[in-house]
């Protein structure tokens, strides 16, 4: 018996919408028009990227181009609570590796996944511009710094 796939549905909203009218006759607008998507969505999916390609005439694999390219970019869903772990110099100095791998297995996830209960999901970044702090992460919009590994339960635990 042949299976088929269940095509997503996707709505994109009136201003994510006139933002991409706005920006598609700019050239290199591609990459804005991305972020925009992304900061909508929260990541990129495969509906939205075939619904960009419509909305843009720029071909689907052109934009999955530039999606992988950028490691910014992500096309699965990321927890509720992203947390992002500076590895910028001073924090990749102090610890920030060892801090993302601490809550990798805290967590029970590798690079790219999201926990069973969809709250976290764990991303390097490589400057959050607080480096006096270093090493930090962000959980949520909340900026931790000084880490030490021992004090990522207690944080976590806030969100769970």
């Amino acid at each position: 018996m042949a299976q088929t796939a269940v095509k997503e549905e996707i709505t994109f909203p009136p201003e994510l919408i006139t933002f991409i009218d706005e920006w598609k006759v700019k050239p290199g607008s591609l990459i804005m028009i991305l972020h925009k998507t992304q900061e909508t969505f929260g990541y990129i999916s495969r509906a939205a990227a075939e619904q960009l390609s419509l909305l843009t005439g720029i071909h689907l694999a052109r934009i999955y181009g530039v999606i992988s390219f950028y490691h910014f970019f992500k096309t699965s869903k990321p927890g509720k609570y992203k947390i992002s772990v500076c590895l910028g110099t001073a924090c990749y100095l102090k610890g920030g590796q060892d801090l993302m791998e601490e809550a990798r297995s805290l967590l029970g996830i590798t690079e790219d996944e999201v926990t069973k209960d969809g709250l976290f999901s764990i991303d390097p970044v490589r400057c959050v511009g607080c480096c006096g702090l270093a090493p930090v992460i962000v959980v949520g919009g909340d900026t931790y710094g000084k880490l030490k590994k021992s004090m990522l339960p207690e944080i976590i635990s806030k969100y769970k």
